[in-house]
């Protein structure tokens, strides 16, 4: 039992994180374009107008998407409560896989918005 609560505790941290960090994305978006933390790429560090869409965008996605994981991750872990380690191990490593995907994935999303509603240099498409 006291390996599946350390694991549980481990599988928790990627849906907690997410959440935290994208309330505070959205929340509170740097004040600033910056090279050290934020939401940065490329196409978000055009402007500042830019630069808080995506993290407006990427903090709410990642707040969503934190929530949800939190939930499964919970679900999946509590039928294994009285399983062997191995057992455990190889649940937390499909658990965390999926997590992961649940953290990138977003990444492609908000990019896919920042092109949708900015021109290559940053300007905000107009409506048409």
């Amino acid at each position: 039992m006291g390996f599946w609560i350390i694991m549980f505790i481990c599988n928790m941290l990627i849906p907690v994180m997410m959440i935290i960090i994208g309330y505070l994305m959205y929340k509170h978006t740097p004040k600033s374009i910056n090279g050290v933390y934020g939401y940065r790429t490329r196409r978000s560090m055009k402007n500042m107008d830019t630069w808080k869409f995506a993290h407006d965008y990427c903090g709410k996605l990642w707040f969503k998407v934190g929530w949800i994981l939190l939930v499964i991750s919970v679900i999946v872990q509590l039928p294994f409560i009285n399983s062997t380690d191995s057992i455990i191990t190889n649940m937390t490593l499909i658990l965390e896989a999926i997590q992961i995907c649940g953290l990138i994935v977003p990444i492609f999303i908000v990019e896919k918005a920042l092109k949708a509603n900015f021109d290559k240099d940053g300007r905000r498409k107009t409506q048409e």
